[in-house]
């Protein structure tokens, strides 16, 4: 049974998942990216514990995705989604009401868990609307994928300005505010998704470590991971390179608002083209532009900085390869994903592979955070960490290209 108002399983409106996302990714930067500040001027926490928190917070979010894709398999997609948004609604209301660390760190997991839950399973349901949107002649799944990371990357650009617009009012009404943009998508969500329909027995025994049994999706995973740990570079080592120039914080800016305005602007017609060009070659082709970005850095890494504005072209050439690489390589993933799994499977195929990326970031977080120390400054080890970088992705170019050309053989 579902009300009049709701739309049957068959039936989803890939429109409200767009918005859905939109609205998430306001609501998350509207807040995390000013948690680290609150720890440290309100909560009075060392460098060394902020780090932990937030390593806490990333961690129990990218390490729970294949939880939370299998919790969606098993249970229905919008039962989980709607208990992610509940838990992070609990996240927040603990990071605006907690006094002391405890409360704090438990409200930081919890908005790591509630994306855990709600992120796969929208995945999950925008494949299936987007492969049905494809057999009626529509839009097809890839492009959905597109138009779903332009507003994710909306909803970036917009968080952050609210969040800033509040942080007069302290960091604790930032937090309820974002509570409460949850609590309004929980009410509209609980009215527009599906109800999911009722599995076979034959289904509700499939275990989410099923899908990591299968030999091609787990080096596909894996060879993908690098692109998660490349994109995270933006946090670690482009500050590193906008110090090596001489730049300081106000330069970050300008340059996230660069990588943000070409995935509005392209990122939709960079789909449809890899869409016609096939996975074969925009998956390899985007890691090679993600390769290419690290190298652009490492040319100028052994350099004296430039004078006036040049000395952020290394920057700017870093952050626009990288983001042409991300429009051609993550849509075409997540539109490749339906190949390896059944819909009964969906989630925890989709949990995984984020699964695989937060395992990436942590252990290349760890491994370059010591070795980027060597790039503040122009020599020739400054090169080092960046040829390490470049070399990841351009592995899992030349990986996809053998994967792909078995599974076009089989």
């Amino acid at each position: 049974m579902f009300l009049p108002f709701q739309r049957p399983v068959t039936q989803v409106w890939p429109p409200v998942l767009l918005g859905s996302q939109f609205v998430f990714n306001i609501g998350f930067y509207a807040v995390v990216p000013f948690l680290a500040l609150f720890l440290r001027d309100d909560m009075l926490l060392s460098g060394g514990a902020i780090g932990l928190v937030l390593g806490l917070r990333t961690f129990s979010q990218q390490g729970m995705f294949i939880v939370g894709g299998a919790l969606s398999d098993r249970f229905g997609a919008r039962v989980v989604i709607l208990w992610g948004c509940f838990i992070r609604i609990a996240g927040y209301l603990l990071l605006a009401f907690g006094h002391t660390l405890w409360p704090i760190v438990l409200g930081a997991c919890l908005t790591g868990i509630g994306g855990a839950l709600f992120s796969p399973s929208i995945e999950a349901l925008l494949a299936k609307a987007g492969q049905q949107s494809e057999a009626s002649g529509k839009r097809s799944r890839a492009e959905w994928f597109a138009l779903f990371a332009v507003c994710g990357e909306l909803g970036a650009v917009l968080g952050p300005v609210l969040g800033a617009l509040f942080t007069g009012l302290g960091f604790r009404l930032v937090a309820f505010a974002g509570a409460a943009i949850f609590l309004l998508a929980l009410i509209v969500l609980s009215v527009c998704l599906p109800r999911s329909e009722a599995k076979p027995p034959s289904q509700q025994r499939t275990a989410w470590w099923g899908v990591l049994r299968q030999p091609r999706f787990v080096v596909f995973i894996i060879a993908y991971s690098s692109w998660l740990l490349s994109y995270n570079q933006l946090y670690l080592a482009l500050p590193v390179e906008i110090q090596r120039a001489g730049g300081d914080e106000k330069d970050l800016g300008p340059l996230f608002m660069l990588a943000s305005l070409l995935v509005i602007t392209l990122q939709l017609p960079l789909a449809r083209f890899a869409r016609v060009i096939g996975p074969a070659w925009s998956l390899p082709t985007g890691f090679v532009l993600v390769s290419a970005s690290f190298l652009s850095v490492a040319l100028f890494a052994a350099h004296e900085p430039s004078a006036g504005w040049l000395r952020l072209l290394p920057a700017a050439c870093f952050v626009t390869l990288l983001t042409f690489g991300q429009m051609l390589l993550v849509p075409a993933a997540k539109d490749f994903i339906p190949r390896f799994a059944e819909e009964a499977t969906l989630g925890a195929h989709y949990g995984a592979l984020a699964s695989a990326g937060g395992c990436a970031v942590l252990a290349g977080n760890f491994l370059f955070g010591g070795l980027l120390d060597r790039a503040l400054t122009p020599s020739t080890e400054a090169i080092t960490p960046w040829l390490l970088l470049a070399l990841f992705p351009f592995c899992s170019a030349g990986i996809l290209i053998l994967l792909c050309r078995q599974m076009r053989r089989r």
